[in-house]
């Protein structure tokens, strides 16, 4: 995984981050996005994310069911560690070589990414004695960088007894669902989009992270909706979708690592073209040339 640096308070920006129209401003304490994100995207007030509350809680639960959850969880899993075991991934830990640091657990949290601290700052708020404290300091340091430095020797040893611990197990599910599985399905929602469309929103997130730069999600969904209507405007939902694709396929193409497609081409694009927007089983795809089923 190649993902975006998130820095901490862009991610409060990008998972609020919907589509208003409306002039406020961002909060001064937060980071100004580029000039793309002031003008396509912006926070929801405190009007309308009441009003968006509403609207989502009158729609079916869509992949936020628990089998489907179940099922987002098991293909993400197929592209991130082919496999669809992703609970065997929760003590997983190595440096991929992406520039991204150390890729740990159950979607890659990054120590360059901003979302390996979120989740090691949590967790040790509720459990302060727990192996991964002592190296708070050091991912601190770390977090935008691609550095070993005050992690090495011993991080990785204690992530993986960490992961032993059901607690930090559960710190990793809910920190995902915060930073990418909710805001990704909420947003999917408002653009009207199916199942599908929700896990392939939900993708794209952990892929290239929730960042408005042309290669971050928000990003991509700008490009797409500048090219094709989501379904809440009236477009058709296929075709949004497709150009959505197209440029996740693009930004992942773009990259000088972790260049491979198949998530897309194999498996995402094979949904879409079948028509099963409801990501109903039974499903069979490939990644990395290995074929996945779910009976």
């Amino acid at each position: 995984m190649t993902r975006l640096v998130l820095f901490g308070a862009p991610i409060a920006i990008v998972v609020s981050v919907l589509f208003s129209s409306g002039d406020s401003e961002l909060p001064p304490s937060s980071p100004q996005p580029t000039e793309t994100a002031r003008t396509a995207a912006r926070p929801e007030s405190a009007g309308q994310s009441a009003e968006n509350d509403e609207k989502i809680a009158g729609l079916p639960p869509g992949l936020a069911a628990p089998a489907m959850k179940e099922i987002a969880s098991q293909l993400v899993g197929s592209a991130e560690a082919s496999t669809l075991d992703w609970r065997s991934q929760y003590g997983t830990i190595e440096d991929i070589g992406d520039g991204s640091g150390y890729t740990a657990g159950i979607i890659g949290f990054c120590s360059g990414t901003n979302d390996m601290l979120q989740l090691v700052e949590a967790y040790t708020k509720d459990h302060p004695d727990n192996p991964l404290a002592p190296f708070l300091p050091a991912l601190r340091e770390v977090d935008g960088t691609d550095s070993h430095k005050g992690l090495d020797p011993g991080f990785t040893d204690a992530w993986t007894t960490a992961a032993e611990d059901p607690a930090f197990r559960t710190a990793q599910d809910t920190t995902r669902d915060r930073l990418y599985f909710e805001p990704a399905v909420r947003l999917a929602k408002l653009d009207g989009l199916s199942t599908l469309g929700q896990f392939i929103y939900y993708d794209a997130m952990v892929l290239h992270g929730p960042g408005v730069e042309a290669d971050g999600f928000y990003g991509i969904r700008d490009a797409a909706m500048a090219s094709a209507d989501t379904a809440a405007e009236g477009g058709d939902e296929a075709e949004y979708l497709g150009a959505f694709l197209d440029g996740s396929r693009s930004a992942i193409r773009a990259r000088k690592v972790q260049r491979d497609t198949t998530r897309i081409d194999t498996a995402q694009r094979v949904f879409l073209r079948d028509g099963n927007l409801e990501l109903k089983p039974p499903l069979v795809w490939q990644v990395y040339g290995e074929t996945f089923r779910i009976p």
